[in-house]
Order: structure tokens, then sequence, then C-alpha cells
């Protein structure tokens, strides 16, 4: 059921905890691990026969690139450690949804260099007349370099997590860990 139907994980899982043996239910596996096995069922079609995206992607990307568009503040950050083999990292621009601020568009870089942060800013930057405000990133000096090359005329901030973890690593560099451990 899970591999022909769009329904969200959580609902195909109640449904089948509704039918199951309240006696039996003991035996079962956690929920998380009966979400995974639920997900393992939906592979998606990444590209069609025809090699473009399937219809349903490209529906997603639209209203993603909708939504960016709207927002004027935006957040970048990329990860290392979800990221195929074959690529340096998995790069993400969010926008904020009224609270949450959300993943909008995805990129898989091949490294951390401007060009590489340009190459995904061109791309995003062509499919419309975006007109942000500012945008959040992290100490990346590849990324902040982009920034500048490519939206000039918005405000760039830093990321206060980032920051964080930047001034941490130096402590610890630098063996001043116990040292600022002990100072109150």
């Amino acid at each position: 059921h899970a591999a022909i139907t769009d329904e969200p994980t959580s609902t195909i899982i109640h449904s089948a905890l509704r039918a199951y043996p309240l006696g039996a239910a003991g035996q079962l596996p956690k929920n998380e691990s009966l979400m995974l096995m639920i997900q393992r069922q939906r592979t998606t079609e990444t590209v069609g026969a025809d090699g473009r995206l399937p219809e349903k992607l490209r529906k997603n990307i639209k209203t993603n690139l909708s939504i960016l568009k709207q927002n004027k503040h935006w957040f970048t950050d990329g990860t290392f450690k979800a990221c195929p083999d074959d690529y340096y990292q998995l790069f993400i621009l969010h926008a904020m949804m009224i609270d949450p601020i959300i993943p909008l568009v995805y990129g898989l870089l091949i490294g951390k260099s401007a060009e590489d942060y340009n190459l995904f800013f061109e791309k995003v930057l062509k499919q419309d007349n975006f007109q942000p405000e500012s945008n959040m990133t992290d100490f990346e000096t590849g990324t902040i370099q982009s920034v500048k090359d490519l939206l000039s005329t918005i405000l760039h901030k830093g990321c206060l997590f980032h920051f964080s973890q930047a001034v941490w690593r130096q402590v610890q560099r630098k063996g001043l860990t116990t040292k600022y451990n002990e100072d109150e």
C-alpha cells in the first residue's frame, strides 16, 4: 500500500495499527522503524523515460521557487554528511514561512569554492526575478564571496550558531578547552 499512495507515512502506520490485534502490538518494531520500512517502499523515479524530472517533482520545484520569490530573507547552509559520494556537499536555500524556516532549493556541489556556490546561485537566480533583501549564511569563505559576487545589493548576515561553532573550534585548536571549562 505504501508504494502506491501519497498518504503521509504516519497515516499509513495509524491505519495499519487500527487493524492490528492489540495483544500483538508489543511485538511490532518501534514507530521510527516502521516509518523507515514504509519510506523504503516508496522509491521515486528521479528521471523519467524522456530524461526529464517526473511531473510531481517539477510541480514541487515551481512551488518552491514561487515561495522563495515571495520571501525577502533567505538562509543558506550546506551539509556534508547527507550527500551522495560523488559530491562534496548538499547545499540548501531556505526561506521563512511565517514561523518555521523551510528548505526550498537543493543543490549538489562538487566543492566549496566561490565558483561552486556561484554555479548554484546562478542556476537559481536565472529561474525568476528574485529580489531578496538579506541572506544568512555560515562562515564558509566560498559562500560569503559568492553572495558578495551575485547578490551584492542585499544584506549579508552570518549565522550565530555557525559563528559559535567556529569560536569553539578555535578554543579547542588553541588548547584552551580546560581553561574555558574551568573559567566562570
